[in-house]
């Protein structure tokens, strides 16, 4: 939902139905990841049926707004990495939310990722979601890339 141009998950992954960034979910967050230098961002505008209680973000959407946008800046890291001209398919390995203020649910929120390791078949990413200004939550997961045989592998 930020920036302009086509996000990865729009050009790379059209038909993904994952609920937090599948362009082919209906009902799903539709993270739109888009460069900025070494890094993704994303703008994510949050709905009522967002909240964990009036005007404030759930913890639950705050982690997998994460996630999702991690996965695909490990995606993409291990893309340009290796001169490949699409992402492998990833999946999480590990991460870990740490969520530090509230984050409010009325207006945008931006998520903020980077490589901070990157190796043949995995990437650790770093990440934020900010909102007003302020960083609300922060995760760092491990990504991996994944071949034929596991059940993500062409999946999104």
């Amino acid at each position: 939902m930020s920036g302009a141009g086509p996000s990865l998950q729009e050009i790379h992954a059209p038909e993904s139905v994952c609920f937090g960034c599948g362009p082919a979910n209906p009902k799903g967050l539709h993270i739109g990841s888009r460069p900025e230098g070494d890094s993704l961002v994303a703008t994510f505008v949050p709905e009522k049926h967002h909240e964990a209680f009036a005007g404030i973000l759930s913890g639950g959407i705050i982690g997998c707004l994460l996630d999702c946008h991690s996965n695909w800046t490990a995606a993409w890291a291990l893309m340009r990495a290796s001169g490949a001209a699409t992402p492998p398919f990833t999946v999480t390995a590990d991460y870990h939310v740490r969520l530090a203020r509230p984050a409010p649910a009325t207006g945008p929120v931006t998520l903020r990722a980077r490589p901070v390791e990157v190796r043949a078949d995995r990437a650790v990413v770093e990440a934020t979601l900010e909102a007003g200004g302020k960083v609300c939550a922060t995760c760092r997961g491990t990504f991996v890339a994944v071949g034929p045989g596991h059940p993500a592998y062409q999946r999104w």
